[in-house]
C-alpha cells in the first residue's frame, strides 16, 4: 500500500504525508535552505515514483520547510570533484525533474522565500506553482562561475526567451509578481494564505477523475514539442481513447442527467 510509504521515518530529507487524495511532500533541510543534495534528490524521486504508481493520490503538493523553498544544488557536495561526479549528480537531478512531469498526478509547487538555481528549476518543472508575495526566483549560477545550464532547460520552457536569458545572464531575482507576469507561477497570494490557496487549487483538481487528469497531463507534455498537424493527430487519438474510458462515459452521462459524476478513476 502506498500509505505505508508516507512515513517520515522512511526518509532523512523529506516529510511526506497523505491528506485525503492529496499527497504533500516537504523538503526538510531547513538548515541548508533545502539545498538539493544527491540523497535529497533521490528521496524526492523515489517518493514521486511511488505516488505515480498509486491510485490513492490525485495531486501532489511540493513545499519547503524553513526560511526558503529551495536554494538549489548543495554546493558543499560539489567542490573539488571530477567530471564523472558532476555528470552523475546532474543525471540524478534530471531524473527528478523528469519524474515530476512523468507521473500522472499534477505536482503543485508551494513557494515561499527563495527558489534559486535548481530550486527555480523545480518551480519551472512543476505543473503548477503558487507563490507567496515575498517569494523570489533566481538562476544566479553565473555569479559563481557555474552557469545554470540545467535549470535553463525548465526555465526556458516556462517563461519567454528574453526573460529567461535576462535571469540566466544577470542572476538577478524576480519578485513573485514578476514571476507571475513571466508565467513562472500561476498565483501570488499573501504569505498567511499560501497553504490555504495551494490546498484549494489541489482540491479543485482532485474533484476530477484522476484517470482523466493523468491522460491529460501526459498528452500535454507530449504534444508541446510536436508540429501542429502532428499534435492534432496525436491529440485526436488520445481523446478518442479517453472517450471510451469508464470515467468519460460516466462524466458525459452525469452531465446529461444533471447530477454529480461518480468517478471510478479508470
Amino acid at each position: 500500500m502506498f500509505v505505508t510509504l508516507v512515513r517520515a521515518e522512511n526518509y532523512r530529507h523529506i516529510l511526506p504525508r497523505l491528506d485525503g487524495r492529496v499527497a504533500v511532500v516537504s523538503m526538510n533541510r531547513p538548515e541548508r535552505r533545502n539545498a538539493l543534495s544527491e540523497e535529497h534528490m533521490r528521496e524526492l524521486t523515489d517518493f514521486l515514483k511511488a505516488v505515480g504508481g498509486s491510485r490513492e493520490v490525485s495531486v501532489v503538493i511540493l513545499k519547503g520547510e524553513g526560511p526558503a523553498f529551495c536554494a538549489g544544488h548543495d554546493l558543499s557536495e560539489m567542490v573539488d570533484r571530477d567530471i564523472s561526479f558532476y555528470r552523475h549528480l546532474f543525471d540524478v537531478c534530471t531524473e527528478l525533474m523528469e519524474t515530476i512531469q512523468a507521473i500522472p498526478q499534477p505536482v503543485i509547487a508551494q513557494v515561499h522565500g527563495m527558489a534559486t538555481a535548481a530550486g527555480c528549476q523545480l518551480v519551472a518543472t512543476c505543473d503548477l506553482a503558487v507563490a507567496s508575495e515575498e517569494a523570489r526566483f533566481a538562476t544566479p549560477g553565473v555569479k559563481i562561475g557555474l552557469f545554470c545550464s540545467t535549470p535553463m532547460v525548465a526555465l526556458s520552457r516556462a517563461v519567454g526567451r528574453k526573460k529567461a536569458m535576462e535571469m540566466l545572464l544577470t542572476g538577478e531575482p524576480l519578485t513573485a509578481r514578476e514571476a507571475l507576469a513571466a508565467g513562472l507561477v500561476n498565483r501570488v497570494v499573501p504569505a498567511e494564505r499560501l497553504e490555504e490557496e495551494t490546498r484549494a487549487l489541489a482540491e479543485k483538481i482532485a474533484e476530477a477523475s484522476a484517470f482523466t487528469v493523468g491522460i491529460g497531463k501526459q498528452a500535454f507534455y507530449r504534444q508541446l514539442e510536436m508540429p501542429q498537424p502532428q499534435a492534432y493527430a496525436y491529440a485526436k487519438e488520445v481523446m478518442s481513447l479517453n472517450a471510451t474510458a469508464a470515467d468519460a462515459q460516466e462524466g458525459m452521462c452525469a452531465f446529461l442527467e444533471k447530477r454529480s459524476p461518480r468517478w471510478r478513476h479508470r
